[in-house]
């Protein structure tokens, strides 16, 4: 392996994708992987020819055949020769050298347009190059002049229609977290220590940029979320009909399937400036299904009161749900 620096494209492309043959084709461990990350850390070219080279790999189909030719010989084709058919495969995906440009955290002194929605709001932004971001309620979202594939959500929930540009990655400032388009549709929410990324379509990048944070990262593909912290970051995997429950939103209504009714008062809080709340835990742990419009608190509470026979009471600016 040839680790030593470089600022020759051609040379980073190579060596990244040995590192990536290396990495599906032969023995691979918490000692490679360390290998892999001080390599990464090394340098912004570095990352971005990884993950490219990733990206693209994974959308040919030549990594399925390759994969079977591993299972039935491995460790036979010579590992030079591994790294010729990746650099070939990669050059032929991405149809172009690797551009390195700039996706560090976005200086917070950069001139921007904000955009916001109150409570309820919703608000679509079409961006010049033909990208759409659309805002959920009670969100703050702003945008570079200078390039408005730069972006900051500073609270709230907005779903993203990308179109990719190698040149010129889309990129997202939230919680603490960058998020870089691979060629994407996602819905990210935020809160002050808290960002969701939930990965409709393409591939997505998301990293820790807060140097006080737990280093970390995570590349998604379609139907895997992303929950990330200060210290920490979970993905998995949901099914399309639930992550399509999760834009309800973008239609004007709100779906709860197996939903504990503590967890659907607080979605739906959300939307309204009539509040709701639950009397107890044990109240709180009921299970709710159903459909509603975000703007019709009194469809909620009617069936709170048909379905899960609960009482309404009016206690100062909240209306509690109790037995």
């Amino acid at each position: 392996m040839n680790e030593h620096a470089t600022t020759s494209s051609t040379t980073i492309e190579e060596t990244a994708s040995d590192w990536l043959q290396r990495q599906r084709f032969f023995d691979w461990d918490a000692a490679a992987q360390a290998e892999l990350d001080a390599w990464l850390a090394q340098s912004l070219a570095h990352k971005l020819a990884y993950w490219r080279l990733e990206a693209a790999w994974d959308r040919t189909e030549r990594l399925k055949v390759l994969r079977a030719a591993e299972k039935l010989a491995p460790k036979v084709v010579p590992r030079h020769v591994n790294r010729w058919i990746f650099a070939v495969g990669a050059a032929a995906a991405l149809a172009a050298v690797v551009t390195i440009v700039r996706t560090q955290a976005l200086p917070r002194s950069v001139v921007t347009q904000t955009y916001a929605t109150t409570a309820g709001g919703h608000k679509t932004i079409t961006l010049t190059d033909g990208s759409q971001i659309e805002l959920n309620t009670n969100t703050v979202l702003r945008i570079a002049t200078d390039n408005p594939r730069n972006v900051w959500l500073d609270k709230g929930e907005a779903y993203f229609q990308i179109r990719h540009n190698d040149a010129n990655p889309f990129v997202v400032i939230a919680a603490g977290h960058r998020v870089t388009d691979l060629g994407t549709a996602f819905l990210l929410r935020s809160t002050n220590s808290r960002v969701s990324l939930s990965l409709i379509e393409g591939r997505a990048r998301i990293d820790s940029i807060n140097p006080d944070m737990q280093p970390h990262s995570a590349v998604l593909s379609p139907g895997q979320v992303a929950v990330a912290t200060a210290n920490s970051l979970s993905t998995s995997t949901k099914p399309a009909v639930e992550l399509d429950n999760e834009l309800g939103w973008r239609r004007g209504i709100v779906i709860f399937h197996h939903t504990t009714l503590d967890a659907a008062v607080a979605e739906f809080n959300r939307y309204g400036n009539e509040k709701l709340a639950v009397s107890d835990e044990t109240v709180g742990a009921l299970m709710l299904n159903g459909t509603f419009p975000t703007h019709d608190t009194q469809a909620f509470i009617r069936v709170a009161q048909q379905v899960l026979h609960l009482k309404v009471q009016k206690d100062g600016s909240r209306l509690v749900l109790s037995r």
